[in-house]
């Protein structure tokens, strides 16, 4: 198959789509690095149908005709798309981007991937491993350039194990057990969530209506890291066992044979050693065959990378339709 990098002035985009917003970056498809990027704090939406391509659009199209212009650049030959949702909430997204992108920027090479691909590309690139993305939410993803391979991500009524939304949870429940005088309880957490909820016994009614629930309960995550650093044995439990739950999604993802790389990317992990002290430990125990390796880049990377080995032939990363789906 031809390579659209006969010309040294080729070009891709890179698209991640979260639930914070939305970034587009362009860059060379000979190397794939970003020599621009654009940010906005709209998310997409979402509507029956999923994740709406045309609000997408509606910020992609212009953005990356402004950064074209800015940067002299010539013909766009890849995009690669990286969105929360994706894999359940991406049909619309399939159906109408390739389409649309062709007709817009003349770009027929085109990947739909799910944020946690994305994550991996930037991540680990295309090496054989494990990555777990957390935030608010926690899913790991592995592979041997074969299959991919997904645990948790299942929200935070369902899974999310060890994530931010997790943490919080766990945090707020001991809060809530000393509030009663029960067992397990932290008079240093309750203290600290009164501080930031107000008084204890207001905060179901303050919490359960809201729709961006794990969003608040992740907020309380660092107030747990911070009370484990003052001395809390609750609080220091509570990331013990999350660090668990972590080694565990990336130990059910991680190939088996050979040396794999096992990286891990996202906000969760910047809560430093309360979290990562444990997580380390467990890691070894989980997976001692594989390497700890730091992330190279984040998603956004991972999506201007994807585009590159499209544009150059080059992309070795399994496909499967609601993971990584291309168009050529």
């Amino acid at each position: 198959m031809r390579s659209y990098v006969s010309s040294a002035d080729a070009w891709v985009v890179g698209v991640d789509s979260g639930g914070s917003g939305l970034r587009i970056a362009l860059g060379r498809a000979a190397d794939g690095v970003a020599v621009e990027t654009v940010a906005s704090r709209e998310p997409v939406r979402t509507g029956p149908g999923g994740i709406e391509a045309a609000p997408l659009l509606a910020q992609v199209l212009p953005a990356v005709e402004a950064m074209r212009g800015r940067a002299g650049a010539g013909a766009v030959v890849a995009v690669a798309v990286g969105a929360a949702g994706m894999a359940t909430l991406g049909d619309e997204l399939r159906a109408v981007l390739p389409g649309a992108l062709d007709q817009a920027l003349g770009v027929r090479r085109l990947a739909l991937a799910a944020d946690a691909v994305t994550a991996y590309a930037g991540a680990l690139g295309q090496r054989p491993g494990a990555v777990v993305a957390g935030g608010t939410g926690l899913i790991a993803l592995g592979t041997d350039l074969n299959t991919w391979r997904r645990a948790d991500g299942w929200g935070h009524l369902l899974g999310d194990c060890g994530s931010g939304a997790w943490i919080g949870r766990a945090g707020l429940e001991a809060a809530m057990r000393a509030f009663d005088g029960r067992r397990g309880g932290s008079p240093a957490l309750l203290a600290r969530a009164e501080e930031r909820f107000g008084p204890a016994a207001g905060l179901p009614a303050a919490l359960y209506p809201r729709s961006d629930r794990p969003a608040v309960l992740a907020s309380f995550a660092p107030e747990v890291a911070h009370a484990a650093t003052a001395g809390d044995p609750v609080a220091a439990e509570i990331l013990r066992r999350a660090a668990a739950h972590v080694a565990e999604a990336a130990s059910a993802v991680c190939p088996a044979a050979g040396a794999p790389e096992v990286a891990l990317t996202g906000g969760l992990f910047m809560m430093g050693d309360p979290l990562l002290v444990p997580l380390r430990a467990e890691l070894a125990d989980h997976l001692p065959h594989a390497r700890p390796t730091p992330a190279a880049g984040d998603p956004l990377a991972g999506s201007l990378a994807l585009a590159a080995w499209l544009a150059t032939d080059t992309l070795r990363l399994p496909t499967e339709p609601r993971l990584l789906q291309l168009t050529r």
